[in-house]
């Protein structure tokens, strides 16, 4: 199954092929001054399964373009992902999805960083850095 992404003008397009391995609810200090928001829900997924279909003149990289970065719209300024892992895996900010994603966050992480104006209100574990492997 393709899942289909954009940013707010539509400018950058992307799809996604197949499913997401996980998606978590950041909480960290750098996740919430890129989003601007309490957290940024994300879904992840190998690198090589999202693919640009539309707009790539149009991307800003914002970040070391050879290490972890983020992928955002130059023309609306929409976050779209996040490059990470050594560029294995990319951070799909699930709020520019078109389709379903198919998978709903898990977890929150990084709440030893959260914003203190902002309570979590559901159930879902919370982990103060990254959840524990396994």
């Amino acid at each position: 199954m393709t899942r289909r992404g954009r940013c707010y003008c539509g400018a950058v397009r992307y799809a996604v092929d197949g499913d997401f391995a996980y998606a978590l609810n950041c909480h960290c200090s750098e996740c919430r001054r890129v989003t601007g928001s309490a957290f940024k829900p994300f879904a992840g997924v190998a690198r090589n399964r999202l693919t640009l279909t539309g707009g790539e003149d149009t991307l800003l990289v914002v970040g070391d373009a050879a290490a972890s970065h983020d992928i955002r719209c130059a023309r609306c300024g929409s976050l779209l992902f996040s490059v990470v892992r050594d560029g294995a895996y990319v951070h799909v900010a699930l709020g520019t999805m078109q389709d379903d994603p198919g998978i709903r966050p898990t977890a929150h992480i990084f709440t030893g960083s959260k914003a203190p104006w902002f309570t979590i209100t559901d159930d879902l574990p919370q982990y103060e850095g990254f959840p524990p492997a396994g």
